[in-house]
């Protein structure tokens, strides 16, 4: 119990801090507050608890893409008069990419004449990587991704040229690398006389969204 208080003496009410009771304090540096550990998950600013799904998503999609080796580029702006994708519901569908870096075509050629057929797998896989960073850039992340819906894939050959479907495996095998389960699609892999700047394979996509 507290005695009659001095007159003079320099005593006055300070609150402690984050709302615990007040009790007398002499004047001078406001006590400190030491913080443990509770065991309790974190909570955002508005006390509900922080919701660490989605990170651990992205972390393991950004790991998977650390792992390949791959480094998404830049979305890469429309060549003419077109949008690089258009979103519909919960469908996103992103026109087709084409194996280039920094804007300009990384290879040329027919299969079947002057490109292999690995040439080509690689082909295709770097439209895939470049279909994957414009996901990224209309998704905002890459955690959204339910599903890779379809590939569709233009391979430019010859006449007698028939291993379209090995070539488009280099989208296809990036994809299920990449999403998992949530990779596996659709297809198709035509063939086409010629292609855009004369490249050999281009790859177009349907990816559904999550809400």
């Amino acid at each position: 119990m507290l005695g009659p208080t001095r007159k003079g003496a320099n005593v006055g009410f300070r609150p402690l801090v984050f709302g615990l009771r007040q009790e007398p304090w002499r004047v001078g540096p406001s006590p400190r507050r030491i913080c443990r550990p509770s065991g309790r998950p974190p909570r955002s600013g508005r006390g509900r608890p922080l919701n660490r799904k989605k990170e651990t998503v992205v972390s393991e999609i950004e790991e998977r893409l650390k792992g390949l080796g791959i480094t998404l580029p830049v979305a890469a702006a429309p060549a003419a008069n077109y949008l690089p994708f258009v979103q519909s519901g919960r469908l996103l569908y992103l026109s087709g990419q084409l194996p280039s870096q920094g804007g300009k075509p990384v290879c040329h050629g027919h299969l079947g004449a002057d490109v292999s057929v690995e040439d080509g797998y690689q082909a295709a896989r770097l439209c895939a990587i470049n279909l994957i960073a414009q996901i990224k850039a209309a998704a905002g992340d890459l955690s959204r991704v339910a599903r890779i819906v379809r590939l569709g894939g233009f391979v430019a050959s010859t006449p007698d040229f028939t291993d379209q479907p090995k070539v488009v495996n280099g989208a296809s095998d990036l994809m299920v690398a990449v999403f998992g389960d949530a990779g596996r699609h659709a297809r198709s892999a035509v063939a086409c006389p010629a292609l855009p700047f004369g490249v050999p394979v281009e790859v177009e996509a349907i990816v559904e969204l999550k809400d």
